[in-house]
């Protein structure tokens, strides 16, 4: 057995951090689920910007929609939603086999909308209808403005992968949403068991203090935030107020680790999959981390659910000087800027493809 099924018997979900129309109509899709035991997979802006950009798959079906008189943000969330309702297909036997458990993908809203909760929230239920697939998140900042369009699409029985998550504080804000969302329709005599994934980012910690830090702190503060956000993920699985709700037939938002492809080159490629190793949790990887993890992944000890030892390492990026809860709400900032910087970078494409289009046609 390969590193992949070793760390899918050990209980953690291994989803792809890529979608592309390639992967599905080549058939690499279904390969990697069926040898690299991938159960679901993630996209985001950025991820359909190089996509659409980089590849002429695309192009006979923008002429078409074009042609049918769509453009702009309609016309691309047409293309998303034939490729995301295609791997949701694809993924359906694993979702109907785990009860719900697993077999997702994962859509973005418009990233210009992380700043508008009601916008938010409506665009995230039309998105959800129009795919008219059980097995597909709508992801949400979780930003302060997303937190209470998080909670309204839970209670609306929209399944949510909150995105854009950093620190433990940022996780344990978008874990409550979901509660009270929870909560909300347990109190209207609603089934409670909606999906959602809380979405922790890693990787980027470590760029923004790579510069920063002593040579022994290097590549450090990511598992260590990691290590102290899966101590709140157990102490609320553990909560009475949690197993109240679960009581009422409620289930648990997983933990989601996000942004695990190893940046630093002088580092370990398969450093984060590797100490992110944990039972009910997700790690969405990288293609090119998914395939290195097959090749020469090991697993080893698992995370410890207490944390570990991520207070003392956070301790130590503290005396150098680090001051990690300014440091979240920047990367959480930077973050929703960079998918506004994609989101306006794919949608010049999409509009520089339509009018190849209307010249040719």
């Amino acid at each position: 057995m390969n590193a992949t099924g070793k760390l899918h018997d050990l209980g953690q979900s291994i989803w792809l951090d890529n979608i592309t129309r390639d992967l599905l109509s080549s058939g690499t899709l279904k390969r990697y689920i069926d040898e690299l035991s991938v159960t679901g997979l993630t996209s985001n802006p950025t991820i359909f910007d190089h996509a659409i950009k980089n590849s002429t798959t695309y192009d006979d079906t923008i002429r078409q929609k074009v042609r049918a008189g769509r453009s702009g943000e309609d016309l691309f969330f047409d293309l998303a939603l034939e490729d995301l309702t295609r791997a949701a297909d694809l993924f359906k036997p694993i979702h109907q086999r785990t009860d719900g458990v697993d077999g997702w993908v994962s859509l973005e809203v418009s990233p210009l909308l992380a700043h508008d909760t009601a916008s938010t929230l409506a665009a995230a239920k039309a998105l959800h209808d129009r795919a008219g697939r059980a097995n597909l998140f709508i992801k949400i900042p979780g930003t302060p403005e997303g937190l209470p369009a998080i909670e309204a699409a839970i209670f609306a029985g929209v399944p949510v992968n909150v995105t854009l998550l950093f620190s433990r504080e940022q996780y344990v804000a978008a874990a409550e949403a979901y509660l009270r969302g929870v909560e909300r329709r347990i109190a209207a005599g609603l089934n409670p068991d909606v999906g959602s994934v809380a979405s922790v980012f890693v990787s980027r910690w470590d760029v923004a203090v790579a510069s920063k830090v002593p040579a022994a702190l290097a590549n450090r503060l990511g598992v260590a935030i990691g290590g102290r956000t899966y101590k709140a993920y157990h102490d609320l699985l553990g909560s009475a107020r949690w197993h109240r709700a679960a009581n009422a037939g409620a289930r648990a938002q997983r933990l989601l680790w996000a942004s695990t492809g190893t940046k630093d080159p002088k580092a370990s490629d398969i450093l984060y999959v590797k100490a992110l190793a944990a039972p009910f949790t997700v790690n969405t990887m990288p293609e090119g981390t998914l395939k290195a993890f097959g090749d020469h992944g090991e697993v080893g000890d698992i995370m410890a659910a207490d944390g570990g030892d991520a207070a003392a390492v956070l301790a130590s990026f503290a005396k150098a000087g680090i001051d990690v809860d300014a440091l979240a709400t920047q990367l959480q900032d930077e973050g929703a800027k960079s998918f506004v910087e994609s989101w306006n970078d794919l949608m010049s494409c999409i509009e520089t493809k339509s009018a190849a289009t209307r010249k040719v046609g």
